[in-house]
């Protein structure tokens, strides 16, 4: 009696060396957003110091390209992945990916080579469109825990627009504003999806761990960093600084429940939770600026370097490790980036607060160490990202 074959299985392996950077969006964006931060910050320290010329005032190039080129091509490169695990539906890929990525580089050429209404339009449209597919997959799903994060980035398109009506001279405000204001989203966002993973992948990596956690904390802590961005953002003053203290406070007892000192031979835990520890630091910074003992731009980098950055380096290479079948560690290129893009946040604001006469070598000097940091994960991590999971598994 001949035997019955088995029936096929219904999910076949992709070859490793299978081209696959439209699989998934973390693919493209990280990569983007790492290639984007190696050279735009180098090119800002050059025209800060007179020696190249943008189209738009420098600072306001800076700020903007850094929230809307760099931090955004990382967000939306993550919450499109996310989105797909959280909801079990597919989010873009193949030509509907390469579509959106492309608007995305249209608005940094736009950005680099043009001003005026075109500008805008061009630049503007990248994140109402993302915005759009997020929420449709989450929506689907009824992910209603995710609700906020999907609205996130249509606010983000809010203050984009308010930058370029600014920009345009349609509205009597001050460009920076809208750049303090999507800056203060993001750190939000930092707030509500870190406290959801920093201590639950501690948890689950060291054993044995003791870890104290609150809801009420939590939400105390978002809330208050929420108010105290606007009202920082909004120019309130006094207010904005008692309120920003309340919040670094809330923040900095939050980040010692997830107990950190226990990540300190774990360099893929501890440069979470080093980078969020910015964050009540950045916030207390600022404080200090609407009381008027510190610059500004102390609190900026310290929440835009520090924090951003450093949470950024920290997730697109673990992310990346998981999302091509790879062990959950880094080696020592990971270290050292991580090691550089946090020293370039502490030369960055010890440069502004304590040094002034150092300003210009410190942001050249945190500008190259920021951009090695990035080359660094670029060197590594490009090979994983263009081609398919070394499990064979799609993604």
């Amino acid at each position: 009696m001949p035997l019955i074959p088995l029936e096929e299985p219904t999910t076949k392996r992709i070859p490793p060396d299978t081209f696959s950077l439209w699989a998934l969006a973390f693919r493209p964006f990280y990569l983007l957003a790492a290639l984007f931060a190696a050279v735009a910050v180098p090119l800002w320290a050059v025209a800060y110091s007179g020696g190249l010329e943008l189209p738009i005032p420098g600072m306001w190039w800076h700020a903007h390209e850094m929230i809307f080129g760099f931090a955004v091509a990382v967000i939306i490169g993550f919450l499109f992945t996310a989105g797909r695990n959280w909801t079990g539906l597919d989010t873009p890929a193949g030509k509907p990916l390469l579509a959106l990525a492309v608007l995305w580089l249209a608005g940094r050429l736009a950005m680099a080579f043009g001003s005026g209404v075109w500008v805008a339009v061009i630049d503007i449209a990248f994140l109402p469109v993302a915005a759009a597919l997020l929420l449709r997959v989450l929506v689907k799903a009824k992910s209603k825990r995710n609700y906020f994060v999907g609205v996130l980035p249509a606010l983000l398109a809010l203050t984009n627009l308010l930058f370029h009506l600014a920009v345009l001279g349609v509205l009597e405000i001050d460009p920076l504003m809208a750049m303090h204001l999507a800056l203060g989203l993001i750190v939000v966002l930092e707030t509500v999806i870190g406290g959801r993973v920093i201590p639950m992948f501690t948890f689950n990596a060291v054993r044995g761990i003791k870890q104290w956690r609150d809801p009420r904390l939590d939400w105390a802590a978002a809330i208050a960093t929420g108010l105290a961005l606007l009202l920082w953002a909004l120019g309130a003053g006094a207010w904005a600084g008692a309120v920003s203290l309340l919040a670094a406070i809330l923040q900095a007892l939050r980040l010692g429940g997830w107990n950190p000192w226990a990540t300190r031979g774990v360099p893929l835990l501890w440069v979470l939770h080093l980078a969020y520890l910015w964050i009540p630091l950045g916030l207390a910074l600022i404080a200090l600026t609407q009381f008027g003992v510190l610059p500004r731009s102390a609190g900026i980098h310290a929440l835009a370097i520090g924090a951003t950055g450093g949470l950024i380096i920290g997730m697109i290479t673990r992310t990346a490790l998981g999302h091509t079948g790879r062990m959950l560690v880094a080696g020592p290129i990971e270290t050292l980036a991580y090691a550089l893009v946090l020293l370039a946040a502490l030369v960055r604001v010890l440069s502004v607060a304590l040094i002034p006469a150092a300003l210009v070598g410190g942001i050249h000097a945190a500008a190259m160490l920021w951009a090695l940091g990035f080359a660094l994960y670029l060197w590594r991590y490009t090979p994983f990202l263009l081609r398919a999971r070394v499990d064979g598994k799609e993604g």
